[in-house]
C-alpha cells in the first residue's frame, strides 16, 4: 500500500457518513467509522468484508512513515500516538496499538478551524475561566467527551483579549492557533520534547503567562504544574475522570501518605476550577454535552484540605453554588430535559445520582402538565380489614 492508496481509503471513509468522528481499523471486522457516536460501516469498492492482520499493519505503517521513535515506542509499550494530514481536507489524531498480536488503528479527526465559546454554546463560567490570571483549571471526563474542544475555545477567547504568550504542550496538537492578540507556541510530545514533566519544566523558563499541559498523566507532572500556578501561571490542563470530587481524590492519590497534607495545602491553594463533561445522545440525532463545574470558594478550600464530611461534599457545593456558576451533573442534566435536548430514559442514564434527575424530571413534567406516574384509577379500599 502506498500513501496516494491510503489517502484514498481515508477520504472515502470521511465522506461515507455525515459527522464523522473517527475512523476505526480492526481485524476481523470492515472498514467502519463513528458517526453521531455509533460504528457503522463503510462501503468500499472492491468491497472489504473483513480486514485481515497485514491489511491494518500496512494501514498502521503507513500513518507512521520512517519515524524509528513511533516504531520504537510501539513496540516497547504496545501503542503509539501520532497526527496525520489529508492535504486540504482534515487532520487527524492517530493511536496505533497491539491486540491479540494484531495491528489496530483509530483516527479521530480534528477540527481546522478553532470553535469560539460562543458557538459551541458553553455555559457562562467558561469566560470566567478564560479571564483567570493564575491558578489551575482542570478539564474532565471519559476520552471523546470534547475536553480538547472546551480547552481550544478557552485558548481562543484568550487569544482574542489578551497580549500574553501562552504554551500548549499536546499529545499530538489539534488545534492550530494562529496569532492574534496573544502570541502562541504550540509543542508536540515526541517531536518537540520527550515528556509531559520535562516540557512543563523548561516552560516555566519561557517566560510564558498561560500554559497548557495535555494530560496531567503522573505524579511528577502534577507537581510541576502546581508549581507553576503558584508562580504566577494560568495552568489549563485535563483528567481522565468522572466527576469533580473524584477528580480531586485522583490528585492527591498520586502522592504518598506522608505527601497528603501538603498537597491538600498546595491545591486548595492553586485550584481555580474543575470543569467535567460528558456527552449525551441528542434528541433528533447528534448529541449533546453536560457539564460539572466547581468553583474555587472557602468552602471547596475547606472540604479540600479537610475532606469531604456530612454536608460538606463536593456534590453539596455545587448544589447551592448555582449563583457562583457552579452546577452538579444531574441539574444540568434536568435542564436539557427541561429544554427538551435528551429523553427521560436519556437523562436518567446518564445521571451521577438516579433519584435527583427523577424528581427534577417530574418537577419539569408537573409545570407542563404531564402525568409523572404511569398508576392509574387509584382508590381507597373501604372494606380492608374489615370483620
Amino acid at each position: 500500500m502506498r500513501k496516494p492508496e491510503l489517502d484514498h481509503i481515508l477520504t472515502t471513509m470521511l465522506d461515507s457518513h455525515q459527522s464523522v468522528s473517527d475512523l476505526n481499523f480492526t481485524v476481523g471486522k470492515p472498514l467502519q467509522v463513528e458517526s453521531y457516536g455509533e460504528l457503522v460501516p463503510v462501503e468500499m469498492k472492491p468491497h472489504l468484508r473483513q480486514l485481515t492482520p497485514f491489511q491494518t499493519e500496512m494501514v498502521a505503517l503507513n500513518l507512521i512513515g520512517n519515524n524509528r521513535r513511533l516504531i520504537e515506542t510501539l513496540i516497547r509499550q504496545g501503542s503509539c500516538d501520532l497526527s496525520y494530514s489529508l492535504p486540504g481536507k482534515a487532520r487527524f489524531r492517530v493511536n496505533v496499538f497491539c491486540q491479540s498480536g494484531n495491528y489496530s488503528v483509530v483516527l479521530r479527526q480534528l477540527e481546522t478551524r478553532v470553535p469560539t465559546i460562543q458557538e459551541m454554546a458553553l455555559p457562562r463560567p467558561f469566560y470566567d475561566i478564560a479571564q483567570e490570571r493564575n491558578g489551575i483549571v482542570f478539564v474532565t471526563g471519559a476520552t471523546g467527551t470534547g475536553k480538547t474542544t472546551s480547552l481550544a475555545s478557552m485558548l481562543e477567547d484568550i487569544n482574542k483579549n489578551k497580549s500574553v504568550h501562552v504554551i500548549t504542550l499536546e499529545d499530538p496538537i489539534e488545534y492550530v492557533h494562529s496569532h492574534k492578540k496573544a502570541t502562541f507556541n504550540q509543542r508536540e510530545l515526541g517531536k518537540d520534547f520527550d515528556t509531559f514533566a520535562h516540557g512543563l519544566r523548561a516552560a516555566l523558563r519561557q517566560a510564558p503567562k498561560v500554559i497548557l499541559v495535555g494530560e496531567m498523566r503522573d505524579r511528577e507532572t502534577v507537581e510541576i504544574g502546581l508549581t507553576a500556578a503558584e508562580t504566577g501561571h494560568l495552568v489549563l490542563t485535563t483528567l481522565h475522570t468522572v466527576d469533580a470530587g473524584q477528580t480531586v481524590n485522583r490528585i492527591l492519590g498520586m502522592f504518598s501518605t506522608e505527601e497528603e497534607n501538603q498537597m491538600r495545602i498546595r491545591l486548595a491553594d492553586t485550584l481555580r476550577w474543575i470543569v467535567c463533561q460528558r456527552l449525551l445522545p441528542k434528541m433528533g440525532g447528534g448529541r449533546v454535552a453536560a457539564f460539572e463545574i466547581l468553583r474555587t470558594s472557602l468552602r471547596v478550600k475547606d472540604s479540600i484540605l479537610n475532606g469531604e464530611a456530612e454536608g460538606k461534599t463536593f456534590y453539596d457545593i455545587m448544589e447551592t453554588g448555582t449563583a457562583f456558576g457552579m452546577t452538579t451533573f444531574d441539574n444540568y442534566i434536568v435542564r436539557l430535559f427541561e429544554k427538551s435536548l435528551v429523553t427521560e430514559k436519556t437523562a436518567l442514564s446518564y445521571a451521577s445520582r438516579r433519584s435527583v434527575v427523577g424528581r427534577g424530571i417530574d418537577q419539569v413534567k408537573s409545570s407542563r402538565g404531564e402525568a409523572t406516574s404511569d398508576i392509574e384509577s387509584l382508590e381507597i379500599d373501604m372494606g380492608y380489614n374489615r370483620q
